[in-house]
């Protein structure tokens, strides 16, 4: 289809210094770059950084909440447009429940402006402080990916800033194919300007959450398959620790949305001031301290004891639901502010597989067994299940997934590093998908084994044509898509 262009003023270059670089780094720690950051708070700023850029042959990496646990929005060899300052909601229709935000607006902005008028956003991360540009060049996925899909598959349209320059106006029937490209696009063919997304009603503040204790990799796969078409939500926590029959045992949290007219103290618990996560621990610890006391649990036994502690505890409240606010329930890893430093002074990485239904349990078995077998075990595991989507770099398949949390120091990368490749093997070899937001280990060969042929050719040419210079590139988009 013919791009139409919603707009042909052309801006003039701006004069643009660019200011003292800075250290900007993976959320997981495991990788910095040093790079000038621009943090324009204006679409006319936007489009001049791009002109500057195509002009003086300068690469941009774009970057919002800095989330992606890997090197997806760092930039060693240029700069990083941070987009967080270009955050305003424009506005919320509260009939049809459509949201319009500039790109910069977080996962936070969406549901803090929906909640007390009855709407949630209809993804969500694990955190809330992605923004909604990020959201859509990952195209994430939530807990009810297997019920609704990833976030793209809510967006009703979209205005995109090219990286040479076109203003364009997007959505499933307009510029569909940049629509289905730039959204998983991991920020390599423009910039999001303007999102408007459908949010979803609800008829309470609360949902209904059934945490179920499984004892082993095929009472976990039996409950999702059986429990998914009754349930808004579902997540599994995995001991990776657990080995022989016990292998794959954790707890599920099943949740269920209350129904219109079901929930009496609706719409007065969806107040933020009851919505908001809370800040102290028993209402005692700030929450804020808490990494400091995990740091000591932070190794091999240390993670083992929390792990067994936690399966234990999970038995004592087996089957029994009780009700939780949505962010509470959404939203684990704000839970416990800045908890990923208790892996310091190393870092960490997250490895996150996507398996087809048909081949995912084995694989998954043989992936733990993996970890066990080189003395590197994951300390957190978390489970989901997904169904595939129409967009052109998706990770989703009908399937699941598992992230897992692995430490990284000095002296374990290099053997982290073969386990992961080892890993992959097991992943292709199951016909599996990885996800740019999470990855650090990936490598060109197994890109190019996983994603479509067709795909792959229909993504590099739209890379020619909407950034000919090549001025967007980030660490990660070098790693795997330039690297011999």
């Amino acid at each position: 289809m013919v791009a139409k262009k919603t707009s042909k003023t052309k801006t003039t270059p701006l004069k643009i210094e660019l200011p003292t670089p800075e250290k900007v780094g993976a959320w997981g720690m495991n990788k910095y770059s040093l790079s000038s950051v621009l943090r324009p708070t204006s679409q006319e700023e936007i489009q001049s950084i791009f002109q500057y850029a195509n002009l003086q042959g300068i690469k941009i990496a774009l970057r919002g909440g800095g989330c992606s646990y890997g090197d997806a929005s760092i930039n060693s060899e240029g700069i990083v447009l941070d987009l967080t300052e270009f955050n305003k909601v424009l506005d919320f229709d509260t009939k049809t429940g459509i949201i319009t935000v500039q790109s910069g607006a977080r996962i936070k902005d969406l549901w803090e402006t929906g909640i007390e008028k009855g709407f949630w956003p209809p993804v969500v991360s694990g955190t809330m402080m992605p923004t909604v540009g990020g959201a859509l060049s990952m195209n994430i996925h939530g807990k009810n990916n297997f019920k609704v899909g990833t976030i793209g598959e809510h967006v009703k349209e979209f205005t995109f800033l090219t990286a040479k320059g076109e203003i364009l106006k997007c959505s499933p029937k307009s510029n569909s194919d940049l629509f289905y490209s730039a959204i998983s696009g991991f920020g390599m063919l423009g910039c999001f300007l303007t999102v408007q997304i459908k949010m979803k009603p609800i008829y309470s503040g609360k949902m209904r959450v059934f945490p179920v204790l499984v004892k082993n990799f095929d009472e976990l796969f039996n409950y999702f398959e059986r429990e998914y078409k009754s349930s808004d939500y579902l997540v599994g926590w995995i001991d990776a620790f657990a080995s022989g029959a016990a292998m794959g045992r954790g707890q599920i949290h099943k949740a269920v949305n209350l129904g219109e007219g079901e929930d009496p103290d609706f719409p007065d618990n969806c107040r933020l001031d009851k919505q908001h996560l809370p800040t102290r621990l028993f209402g005692i610890i700030p929450k804020k301290w808490m990494w400091i006391l995990m740091r000591p649990f932070s190794f091999n036994l240390g993670m083992r004891l929390i792990n067994f502690a936690k399966y234990i505890a999970s038995i004592l409240v087996n089957n029994k639901p009780y009700l939780q606010g949505h962010a509470e329930y959404a939203f684990l890893l704000d839970y416990v502010p800045n908890w990923k430093f208790v892996y310091k002074p190393g870092a960490m990485i997250q490895y996150q597989v996507f398996l087809p239904k048909e081949t995912a349990k084995e694989a998954m078995k043989e992936i733990f067994s993996l970890g066990q077998s080189y003395g590197i075990v994951n300390y957190l595991s978390v489970f989901k299940k997904h169904k595939p989507d129409p967009f052109l770099l998706t990770h989703a398949v009908d399937g699941f997934s598992m992230a897992m949390d692995f430490p990284v120091t000095k002296s374990n990368k290099e053997k982290l590093w073969n386990l992961c490749y080892a890993m992959d093997e097991v992943v292709l070899k199951a016909g599996g998908r990885f996800y740019f937001a999470k990855d650090s280990t990936l490598r060109k060969r197994v890109m190019e084994s996983y994603f479509p042929k067709a795909n792959l050719k229909k993504f590099y040419a739209l890379k020619k044509k909407y950034d000919p210079k090549g001025i967007l590139q980030t660490d990660l988009y070098k790693r795997i898509f330039l690297t011999d």
